[in-house]
C-alpha cells in the first residue's frame, strides 16, 4: 500500500466505475465519510462553511455538510459561480441540502459562529499551475479567516493550489489546517514544499478505491490496529517489559523525568532511570513519577551489567566529561537490548564517527539538526532523499522528527506520520516520544513498527490535549504524555 498520482488515481475511479460503482455513489460516500470523521475531531458544534468551485470536490463538501449540519453545526455555502455553471453532481448536492442560499459576498464572522469551520471543495487533484479567479480570491478570503478569525481550514482530498503530484504550490494557495484526502493519498500530499499547505492529513478511506499501490505510505491508525491486540488478562509487569532510560543532568533533569513518563504510558511493565552519581541527589528533589525506580551508576559502563527489555539513552545528557563520554559510547556499541538513541547519544555517536557505530537493533530519533551532524549530506537533501539515504548506508531504524515524521529501515519504504499539530515545537516533547518509543521496544515490538506507533500516538495524544483542555501555545510534553491513554483508545476505536 503507498502513495499514488493523479493518474493512478483516476485509473481506480474508473476501474470502479467499469464494476457498476456510480460517480455519485463515490460522491455521497466520500462526503458522509468527511463528514463524520470532521463530526468526530471537531465534537463542538459551530458553523462550517463550504467554500466551493464547479467541480465533483465541491459536491463531497456538500455532502458533508449534510452530515454536520445533523451533528448540530450551522451550515453555509460560499461560491463565486453561478448555479447554471456547477457540474451536474454538485448542483444535485446543493439541492438535496434544501432550502440554502449561495452566499455570494465575502464572509464575515458574526457573534455566535464560532467555532468557524471552512472547508476547501474549490478545486480537485486535477487542477494545477496558478489559481485563477475568482478561485484565487475565495482561497485569499478563507485564508484571511484562517489568520483573522481563528477560523479552521479543512481542504478535500488536496489543498486548492497544491500539485497533488508534486507538491508545488501556486502562490495563494489554501493553507490548510487538514487536507482530508479520498481514497488513497496522493504522493504531492508529502513533499516538504507541501507541509504548510497540507496541514494534518486524515485519509478518507472507501472500500470501492482499493490502496493496493505499493511503495512509501503514511502512517494511520487503521494501519497499526492490528499491532495493538488485547493484552491477555493473565500479562505481568515483566511481560509489559523493563525499560532502561539513561537521560538527565543538571540543567536537563526534566528530560529524565518526560522520558519515564512517556514509558510509563507506553505501557511499560518497570521502568529504571538511571543518573550519575554526582546528579542522583538533584534528579531525586524532582518531580519524578513514583512508579519510576532511580539508580545512581558511579559510571556509565555499570549498565553492562543491568538488564534491560530496552534501554533509551541519550535526553538531557549534556555537559558530560571525557570519561563518561567514553564509557556511554562503550554501551552504545556493545548492548545488545532494542536501543532508542537520542539527543545527547546522537551527537556522541556524530562525534566519535557515525561508520560502524550505527547497528540494526537501533532506533536514532534526530531533529534536522541532529541529522545534519550525523550526515552533512542532509543539508543538500529533501528529507525524503536524507532518510532513504542514510538507512543505506547505516543499518538501523530512522525517526526523523518533523511536522511529517519520517519512519524507515534499510531495505524499507518511507512510512510519513499524520498526526501531531504546532503545539508540539516545545523543548520535551521528543524525551515523551523516546520514552514511549522505549516502552514498544520493550513490549516485544519490531524497531519499524514501534517507531511508527510511537510517532503516531504522540502525535495523536497532542492534538487530544489541545482538543480538550490546551492550545497549541499552552501545549507541554507533559499534556501529551498524559493523553497518551486517549490516543491508543484512538488507534484501537478511531477518532
Amino acid at each position: 500500500m503507498g502513495l499514488i498520482s493523479c493518474h493512478q488515481m483516476r485509473e481506480l475511479e474508473e476501474s470502479a466505475f467499469r464494476k457498476g460503482i456510480s460517480a455519485e455513489g463515490l460522491m455521497n460516500k466520500a462526503g458522509m465519510r468527511i463528514g463524520e470523521t470532521l463530526a468526530d475531531l471537531y465534537p463542538n458544534p459551530g458553523t462550517v462553511v463550504a467554500y466551493i468551485g464547479k467541480g465533483n470536490n465541491g459536491g463531497d463538501a456538500l455532502v458533508a455538510l449534510r452530515v454536520l449540519r445533523a451533528a448540530g453545526w450551522k451550515i453555509a455555502v460560499r461560491s463565486a459561480f453561478k448555479l447554471l455553471e456547477f457540474g451536474v453532481l454538485p448542483r444535485q448536492k446543493l439541492r438535496e441540502l434544501g432550502e440554502i442560499e449561495v452566499q455570494r459576498d465575502p464572509w464575515r464572522l458574526q457573534i455566535g459562529q464560532s467555532p468557524l469551520l471552512l472547508l476547501d471543495g474549490l478545486l480537485g487533484i486535477g487542477a494545477n499551475g496558478p489559481l485563477r479567479e475568482p478561485v484565487g480570491a475565495l482561497a485569499a478570503e478563507m485564508n484571511a479567516l484562517r489568520d483573522r478569525e481563528g477560523a479552521e481550514v479543512v481542504s478535500i482530498d488536496v489543498p486548492s493550489g497544491v500539485n497533488a503530484d508534486d507538491g508545488g504550490v501556486a502562490q495563494g494557495a489554501v493553507r490548510a489546517d487538514l487536507t482530508a484526502t479520498i481514497g488513497v493519498p496522493k504522493k504531492g500530499l508529502v513533499a516538504d514544499s507541501a507541509l504548510p499547505n497540507v496541514g494534518r492529513i486524515e485519509v478518507i478511506i472507501l472500500e470501492e478505491l482499493p490502496d493496493l499501490s505499493p511503495g512509501d505510505d503514511l502512517t494511520t491508525g487503521p494501519k497499526l490496529r492490528g499491532l495493538f491486540p488485547p493484552r491477555n488478562f493473565g500479562t505481568h509487569k515483566g511481560e509489559a517489559g523493563r525499560v532502561g532510560i539513561v537521560a538527565g543532568s543538571r540543567g536537563m533533569l526534566g528530560a529524565g523525568s518526560l522520558a519515564a513518563l512517556g514509558a510509563l504510558r507506553g505501557g511499560a511493565g518497570l521502568v529504571t532511570l538511571y543518573v550519575l552519581e554526582k546528579d542522583y541527589p538533584f534528579m531525586i528533589s524532582t518531580a519524578i513519577p513514583p512508579e519510576v525506580m532511580v539508580k545512581a551508576l558511579s559510571s556509565y559502563v555499570d549498565l553492562k551489567e543491568c538488564s534491560h527489555s530496552a534501554l533509551v539513552i541519550g535526553p538531557g545528557l549534556n555537559g558530560m566529561e571525557g570519561h563518561e563520554r567514553t564509557a556511554l559510547l562503550s554501551v552504545l556499541e556493545s548492548s545488545g537490548c532494542p536501543l532508542v538513541v537520542d539527543a545527547e547519544a546522537l551527537n556522541l555517536i556524530s562525534a566519535a564517527g557515525v561508520s560502524g557505530r550505527v547497528k540494526s537493533h537501533m532506533v536514532l530519533t534526530p531533529h534536522p539538526g541532529e541529522m545534519e551532524r550525523m550526515f552533512p549530506r542532509a543539508r543538500q537533501l529533501g528529507r525524503a532523499e536524507c532518510a532513504r539515504e542514510f538507512v543505506e548506508s547505516h543499518p538501523c531504524t530512522l525517526l526523523y522528527k518533523g511536522a511529517r515524521t519520517i519512519v524507515t529501515s534499510a531495505g524499507e519504504d518511507l512510512y510519513y506520520n499524520v498526526t501531531g499539530n504546532p503545539g508540539m515545537a516545545s523543548g520535551g516533547q521528543g524525551d515523551v516520544l523516546s520514552g514511549l518509543l522505549g516502552a514498544l521496544l520493550a513490549g516485544g515490538m519490531a524497531g519499524l513498527n514501534a517507531a511508527r506507533s510511537a510517532a503516531w500516538l504522540a502525535g495523536r495524544a497532542s492534538e487530544i490535549a489541545v482538543k480538550k483542555h490546551q492550545s497549541p501555545e499552552s501545549l507541554i510534553p507533559s499534556d501529551t504524555a498524559h493523553a497518551l491513554g486517549a490516543a491508543f483508545r484512538a488507534l484501537r476505536h478511531g477518532p
